[in-house]
């Protein structure tokens, strides 16, 4: 008969359950440059999707008249400087 080999020690229930509750809590680890850098763009891109319609329910509609002839004349004035 050929023996078999016990290449995995069984675990019980409470280390199973250690194992999940540990990995599940775990903060991410941010050593990690590449890693802190993408939760970075991800927070600001959050911010950014929210910015804008938040800025714009805050201004009166002359408000944003005014602001969006001020960003048309800068684009204008630098398109004929070029």
């Amino acid at each position: 008969m050929r023996k078999r080999s016990r290449t995995k020690i069984q675990e019980d229930v409470n280390q199973i359950a250690a194992r999940i509750v540990g990995e599940s809590t775990e903060e991410p680890d941010l050593s990690d440059e590449d890693t802190r850098k993408r939760l970075a763009r991800a927070l600001g891109r959050l911010g950014g999707l929210k910015g804008g319609p938040a800025r714009k329910a805050a201004l009166t509609k002359e408000e944003r008249r005014e602001s969006a002839s001020k960003a048309a004349q800068a684009r204008w004035a630098k398109r004929n400087q070029a």
